[in-house]
């Protein structure tokens, strides 16, 4: 919902997991992903108020003290994930006016295109990667259980990245996508099946590799997850800067960018189960087929709702690029790239609250979670209005300065506008997704996204043909109002009732996720 860098833009939120910058192709559950939650999890262990040695054992904390420990637990959670990620907002500042300059805008924008692609497609692990971090939060104690789940995992994801690499390889040469995107550069054109194929390959690789993520994410290792990402996110730029520099071909500077984020999983994944947790290796002998099973069956109930928002969330440059042309599209994304950083902020903040949420409505502290999602949007207004109004100010110097090449006079400030407003909305409804993602309330955000994926692709052509790019902002604005915002004030009132679905319905559910 976790999803996150960034074809940033009116289709970019915290929704489900969303790609990443170019340099960052692995996104981390964002505080937007639904999940399926009935019992505590790993993280929810972590908010509960731990007893000491001089606490009498019939003594429990009263409401106030779990409440207190509570806020303080989510704040600290909050300043270790932001100062985590913090080490890697500065890759994509740094890389952008370096790949821009020396891929020129047709290459570049064709490459934001093809990953915003990439972007689409993440829902192509069939929720095992949201089915996963669901069912291990349900085996906190039982090693032999989440050795058992995570070898199913990696077994069937890995099974889908060879089947996908290998039609990748047999489809993407017979695909005209030079001309799908208007480039009109015959060496740019010359040069497109092989960045598409290098783009998608890492993707596809990455699919497997990146549930080492969500497994740190369920066993409350948050920040570790965040380092190694920050990692990625560093690799690359070295990477990509070092390519430059040598005067290697635009294809290389590509492939470094989009590979190191699955190497670096590659590599934490070696390191967590190798080093750090051995007795939950994956092996062939843990793989279970009823476990796999179950996590497909599990992971499907967030397939059609992460397939929907990944589409509407990344449409616009691809879009652009389409109704426009690749060097607009270049132009477009690095101005969207300027509010990345709030989306970045929102995801963070969103993922650390998320497990509290559920552990507080487990708990029947309604209250408690009414009072806290109403400080959580202030917070997001407040930081998100200030910024973004900000940006509005100085976005056209700013991108003048960041990146050479690019008139200010093509960055209008009623485009810069429209963008803060759909950061603003975004942010503000964010808590109250949370709220829902926390007790798995699906329905009303199922109903949500498939009206705002059809209003909003008809809203963006509209806009983009009749007033260019300040169209499109404007109609994502209209259409996440008309549609997302009944949606999530509805599931939210529902999700503080406790209903969230019927009893039949409840027991299946449960049954999928204990395995």
């Amino acid at each position: 919902m976790n999803r996150a860098a960034s074809q940033t833009g009116p289709g970019r939120s915290t929704a489900p997991s969303p790609p990443v910058d170019p340099a960052q192709t692995s996104t981390p559950p964002t505080a937007e992903m639904p999940q399926a939650v009935d019992a505590p999890s790993a993280v929810e262990t972590l908010t509960a108020a731990p007893a000491t040695d001089t606490t009498p054992a019939a003594a429990a904390p009263t409401p106030s003290e779990v409440a207190g420990d509570r806020d303080r637990r989510v704040t600290v959670g909050i300043a270790a994930a932001m100062a985590a990620k913090g080490i890697g907002l500065a890759a994509p500042l740094v890389v952008t006016p370096a790949c821009f300059g020396y891929l020129g805008d047709q290459r570049y924008g064709l490459w934001m295109a093809v990953t915003a692609l990439t972007g689409m497609a993440w829902f192509a692990d069939l929720g095992l990667g949201n089915g996963l971090l669901t069912r291990l939060s349900h085996h906190v104690t039982d090693v032999r259980a989440q050795a058992r789940e995570i070898s199913s995992a990696f077994a069937t994801l890995g099974a889908v990245a060879v089947v996908l690499v290998v039609a990748l390889v047999a489809v993407v040469p017979t695909v005209g996508w030079a001309g799908l995107f208007g480039v009109t550069d015959a060496r740019v054109a010359a040069d497109a099946s092989t960045m598409v194929l290098l783009c998608f390959g890492a993707f596809a690789v990455n699919i497997p590799f990146s549930l080492i993520q969500r497994i740190q994410y369920a066993r409350g290792q948050v920040v570790q997850s965040n380092v190694w990402q920050s990692a990625g996110a560093l690799v690359a730029m070295g990477a990509v800067l070092g390519a430059i520099a040598a005067g290697w071909s635009p294809l290389v500077v590509i492939g470094c960018a989009v590979l190191a984020v699955p190497l670096t999983n590659l590599l934490n994944t070696v390191a967590y189960f190798w080093f750090q947790e051995p007795a939950l290796r994956p092996g062939p002998a843990r793989v279970d087929r009823a476990t796999a099973v179950g996590l497909l069956r599990l992971g499907l109930r967030f397939f059609v709702l992460t397939t929907m928002s990944s589409i509407a969330l990344n449409m616009d440059s691809p879009l652009v690029a389409y109704l426009l042309g690749p060097a607009v599209a270049a132009h477009y994304a690095v101005v969207g790239k300027l509010f990345g950083v709030l989306s970045i902020f929102v995801g963070l903040v969103g993922m650390t609250i998320w497990p509290v949420n559920g552990a507080a409505l487990a708990r029947g502290e309604v209250a408690w979670v009414r009072r806290n999602t109403r400080r959580m949007v202030l917070l997001y207004g407040l930081i998100v209005g200030v910024v973004g109004g900000a940006l509005v100010g100085v976005g056209p110097r700013l991108v003048e300065l960041w990146v050479g090449g690019i008139d200010r006079a093509s960055v209008p400030v009623a485009l810069l506008a429209g963008l803060a407003g759909w950061s603003f909305l975004v942010a503000v409804t964010s808590p109250l997704i949370m709220v829902q993602n926390s007790v798995g309330l699906l329905r009303p955000q199922f109903v949500g996204w498939a009206s705002f994926l059809v209003l909003a692709a008809g809203l963006k052509v509209w806009g983009l043909r009749q007033f260019g790019l300040v169209g499109l902002p404007v109609a994502a604005c209209l259409a996440y109002v008309l549609t997302m915002w009944p949606a999530v004030f509805v599931g939210y009132r529902r999700a503080l009732r406790g209903d969230r679905t019927r009893p039949t319905e409840r027991a299946k559910e449960r049954a999928d996720v204990l395995g």
